[in-house]
Order: C-alpha cells, then structure tokens, then sequence
C-alpha cells in the first residue's frame, strides 16, 4: 500500500512525524528509535542566538497532559548548523526545521542561514509559543501579523513553508485561510493551549511563568475539532498536533483532515510511540482494504438528515 504523502514540495515517506520540542534536535534519541523509519522529524525551534529559556520549574504534570514553560531554550541556528545538522544529514528522513524569533526580520535570518548550507527540508514557523515574553502568541493572535510573517519568509525560500498555528484564537480557519494567501504551503495544528496549576500546599504557582502551555492527551479533542475545522473551511494541507499517542488518535485526525500528524507529547513516555503508530497505521489501512493512506484524508462521515454521509471531500494530493 502507499504510505507517502506530500506537503508543498515535501513528500513524507509515511504521515507521522515528531514533533518539535519533544525529540531535541533529532540526534538525542539515535539509540532509541530507529529514525529512518520516521516521515520526518521536526526539530527543536531554533532562534537565532542561543537562548537559556525560561528559569525553573518549568516543566509540570497535570491529569492527561503536562504544562511547560520552556521558553524556547535552544543553541541558536549557528551551533545548529554545526554541529547538529551534519548528522542530521546522514538520516533517510525528512528534516523539518523549526523556527521561532520576536521579530520578522530574525525568522528570515534564520532561513537565509539555512538556505546556504544543505539538510533542511522544510520549515515549520512557530508563530504560537504561549511561553516567551517577546514574539510567540503576539503573531500567532493577530491575523494581520500572520500575514506578515508568512508574506516575508516566504520570500526567503521556495522549500517547503508550514505554519504552526495556535489554538489560542477564536476562529483557527481565519488565520489558516491568511497563511494560505499569503502563500504558505501547509498548516501545522495545534500548538500548546495556555494552562496554569498551583501547588496548593506553598500557594504558589508550579510553574516560574505562572502559565505555560499544556499538551497531551488532554488537549486532543479540542485539536481535532481544530483540525477539523480548518478542513472545512480552507484548501490547505494540514498537519495535526496534540495529545496524539496512539495509532487510533493518528487515524482520527487524518478522518478529520490532517494529511500528517505529530507525535508529541507521548515521546516524553515512550520514544517509539510514533512507530508503533506507523505500524497501527498501515495495519488499519490493509485491514480495512486501504491502498493509500491519503484515502483516510478528510473522509469523516456524517449524519445528516439521517443519512451518513460524506463530508464534502477536496483533494488531498494537490
């Protein structure tokens, strides 16, 4: 059966990627999963100087899911690409390099450095980090920033431009439909969702930045209504995110709309979760008389006037 599919230029050898800020670089976890049967692997968000993140407690578990504060700690592009993308090179895979800044000017920095050296794919721009002070939620929440952002990195590459979108807004499908306007190739959705929890015995909050952004398991239903929101509303590729840990949860947002997935939070549990989720895939799929996994692309059915009913279905390989 096939498993390949393609986002922009970028064709995926099967729909299940990592997502960022849960796999490092892409060169930590070597010895626990074999990472050339991943789609593709989406790194840590690179900002253009090292950043140390956010002061601890950062990190805190909550039922379902867990909050995080992180803050973007990264090594910055340039150690990035010295001394992590050689490697990264030498895997069959795609390499999708995520990227984060507080101004427009420093996201196309970033790629113009990228573009002058082999490896990168494709790009993921974070433009819905919930945990920074400076950027993050301030182009992920206003449309005319989106623009703004999408219009100028585009201009800086011809590969592969996916937008991370937050969920954080009131209409997601307003900011996917400017993206796709202003001539980004996919959507990535959802970033994390702005949560807070408080020891109750010191008072105080658990996290240092009293909120973060809360993933996992239960964040999962409000993705795939994003998800399916989008679909509904905008001719975009899109790629799901949020609280995806088996291969039934891969298989929902696909019915939804998600052309890909990412698999994040459950990397923390499990490294070879989005294996597991690979295999669950493709035994679904021969199972069910499948012969191409884009087929699961958007094919929700529906009640309507008691008839079950396809959901208007667009092309999923254009």
């Amino acid at each position: 059966m096939k498993t390949e599919v393609t986002i922009g230029k970028l064709t995926l050898k099967n729909p299940v990627l990592v997502a960022s800020g849960t796999f490092g670089y892409g060169d930590e976890l070597i010895d626990s999963i074999d990472i050339n049967k991943l789609g593709g692997i989406v790194t840590k968000s690179l900002t253009l100087k090292p950043k140390a993140g956010n002061p601890p407690p950062r990190i805190a578990e909550t039922p379902c899911g867990m909050l995080n504060s992180i803050g973007l700690a990264n090594i910055g592009v340039d150690r990035f690409i010295n001394e992590k993308l050689p490697l990264l090179r030498n895997f069959d895979t795609a390499l999708i390099v995520s990227i984060a800044a507080k101004r427009i000017e420093d996201y196309c920095e970033i790629i113009r450095r990228l573009e002058n050296v082999d490896g990168a794919d494709a790009y993921e721009i974070n433009i819905s980090c919930p945990n920074v002070k400076e950027g993050g939620l301030e182009f992920g929440t206003s449309l005319s920033m989106t623009a703004k952002v999408v219009s100028e990195t585009r201009k800086t590459t011809d590969k592969t431009l996916i937008i991370k979108l937050t969920p954080n807004v009131t209409r997601i499908s307003d900011f996917a439909k400017v993206c796709k306007e202003e001539g980004a190739d996919a959507v990535s959705l959802i970033n994390t969702i702005v949560g807070m929890a408080i020891d109750i015995r010191t008072r105080k909050p658990k996290l240092s930045t009293i909120t973060g952004g809360l993933s996992g398991p239960a964040i999962k239903p409000i993705a795939l209504a994003k998800v399916f929101e989008v679909f509904q509303n905008v001719d975009i590729p899109i790629i799901g995110i949020g609280g995806i840990s088996t291969w039934e949860d891969a298989i929902e947002f696909m019915l939804a709309g998600a052309r890909a997935i990412q698999v994040g939070t459950a990397n923390f549990v499990d490294p070879t979760t989005p294996l597991q989720i690979i295999s669950g895939i493709i035994k679904y799929c021969e199972e069910n008389k499948i012969q191409d996994v884009n087929e699961l692309v958007g094919s929700v059915l529906i009640d309507a006037d008691d008839n079950i009913a396809k959901v208007s279905f667009r092309e999923t390989t254009k």
